[in-house]
């Protein structure tokens, strides 16, 4: 993943211009011009509030490592290291990764016919540890973004609750959730195109 002016999709897949997978991309130029532009409002964006720019890139590469697209993970872990994020938070957002790994989704339907489907799976909490190091605005985000990657259906108020008594406020709430959901869009966006190339 490379600066702003490149596609981003494009460089996590490994798109040349003129090649296939650029000319079925081009087939929907909306499609990728807001793609692009996304990424920049949410990562490179001038105005980027009070979420920080290691904050952005520490939620990108959990939402990845979550998510088990190992190379995109890692490309946003290389934008947080060139954020200023230090090692030590680096450290940790690789601890929290391994640390919340779990298959999913999980959750509970209202009663009625879908709720023989309820399945029941692990609420993450940080380890001591690692919530130490990550600071209590960041491990806060981690536990909510695990809540929404694996127990969508249950998000509930003492969620959102937890982030503002960690000091997130409601803008920069809704932030975080674009970030987790952009993420999502872009991890099967380029897996697709991994398996179009005929790439792992």
């Amino acid at each position: 993943m490379t600066g702003t002016d490149a596609d981003v999709i494009d460089a996590l897949v490994g798109i040349t211009p003129g090649s296939v997978l650029d000319a079925i991309r081009a087939r929907r130029p909306e499609a990728r011009a807001h793609a692009q532009a996304t990424y920049r409002a949410l990562f490179a964006s001038e105005t980027t509030g009070s979420v920080t720019a290691p904050e952005r890139f520490a939620v990108g590469t959990f939402v990845a490592g979550l998510h088990g697209a190992t190379a995109i993970a890692a490309a946003y872990a290389k934008r947080l290291a060139e954020s200023g994020a230090s090692a030590a938070l680096r450290d940790a957002v690789d601890a929290a990764v391994k640390e919340a790994t779990t298959h999913g989704p999980y959750g509970s339907y209202p009663a009625g016919p879908l709720s023989r489907e309820d399945t029941a799976g692990p609420i993450y909490r940080v380890g001591a540890a690692t919530r130490r190091a990550l600071g209590a605005r960041l491990a806060a985000a981690f536990e909510h973004t695990h809540m929404l990657v694996f127990h969508p259906r249950d998000a509930a108020p003492p969620s959102l609750q937890a982030l503002l008594d960690a000091g997130w406020s409601t803008t920069d709430i809704v932030t975080l959730s674009q970030i987790v959901a952009f993420l999502s869009f872009q991890i099967r966006v380029v897996i697709g195109l991994r398996t179009l190339a005929g790439r792992p």
